[in-house]
This record gives C-alpha cells, structure tokens and sequence, in this order.
C-alpha cells in the first residue's frame, strides 16, 4: 500500500489508501433486506442479513449456529449435500416444524429455494465474488404450517431470497415510502378498517 513507511500521513489520508471493502467500518457493516413473494400459504417471507466474516453478521452467525433452541435449528444452507451456497449461509427458520410434511418443506424446498436465491444474488452481481468468500448470509425463513406446493414454496423462497439480498445492497425500502405508507399498513394478516 502507497502509506507504508510515511509517517506524515494522518489516519484519514492513510484509511482513504484502504480500498473501501478491506477497511475496518466495512467489514462491520451490516446490509439488512427484507422480502415477501407469493400468496396464500405458500408465500414465502425472508429477512437477509449479509456481512462481513470478522464482523458482527459473523459473529451472530456463529453464535446462531453454536445455540440452537427447541423447533429452531439454524443449519448452513447447501445446493446440494457437500456443496454448502455462498457466501456461506444460515437459514433460520421462524417457525418450528408443526409436522413431519411441514418440517421436509423446510428442510427441502424451501432450503433449496434459499440456496438458489443466494446463488442467483452471486450470479447477478448483488453479492460480490470476493465477498462470497469474506462474507456471510443470515436468512431468516417463514414457511407457513400449512404449506401445501413444494414447487412453490421452493420457487417463492429463491425469489424472496434473491429481492431480500438485493433490497439489502440498495437499502431499500426508500424512508419516503415508509413515510408515505404509514397511515395504511397491511399484511397477508390484518388490514386496519379505518
């Protein structure tokens, strides 16, 4: 690096050398994305984070790994056997398996549809491939109970997995439209009347 060996340079002249990747501020910061697809029980609604391995996303995502809680096993996410997604992820899920079906939905289709997502944030360029291996993903997984499509809770997760990654590096939603959509806020369980 061009500071090596000048003392006169301050710290600020010295980190604007750094490219912006490999300084410490980006390595703690956190990208957060949020993003639900389909309809009906077969919806899918995922929460990224994505981060550097050496900062807090690594650290939660070891920790998440190591404390596992009754229902709620976080487990790396793989293509296939062997062939874990990257940069490595967690999939959390946010409901514990109600039934043997429910749990093979997680297990299975959603899980595959997570991993393909992933990936397709890889191969577009949302994540980069330096950061495929100096980061990881914390995906954060609804799979309603009553599931009952595997082929689209498996193609609404990869859809939700890829816009939530992508939401994150835009930082999106935009203030303006939070602002804006306050006074009428809905989801798939309650809209207020009046």
């Amino acid at each position: 690096m061009a500071h090596r060996g000048r003392t006169d340079l301050t710290m600020t002249e010295q980190q604007t050398q750094i490219p912006v990747r490999d300084r410490p501020a980006a390595r703690q910061a956190v990208q957060i994305g949020e993003s639900f697809v389909g309809d009906g029980v077969n919806a899918a609604h995922v929460n990224t984070v994505l981060g550097h391995r050496d900062g807090p996303a690594g650290t939660a995502w070891a920790t998440a790994l190591a404390t596992p809680s009754a229902g709620h096993v976080p487990f790396v996410t793989v293509l296939r056997p062997s062939l874990p997604v990257k940069p490595l992820t967690l999939f959390v899920t946010k409901a514990a398996p109600a039934s043997e079906r429910h749990g093979n939905l997680i297990w299975g289709a959603a899980q595959a549809g997570i991993a393909a997502g992933v990936a397709d944030a890889l191969a577009d360029g949302t994540v980069t491939e330096a950061e495929a291996d100096s980061h990881v993903v914390i995906a954060a997984v609804w799979v309603n109970p009553e599931a009952d499509d595997e082929d689209a809770v498996y193609r609404n997760n990869r859809e939700s997995a890829r816009t939530a990654l992508s939401n994150g590096a835009l930082r999106l939603p935009a203030t303006a439209a939070v602002v804006e959509a306050r006074h009428t806020p809905s989801n798939p369980f309650f809209t207020p009347r009046g």
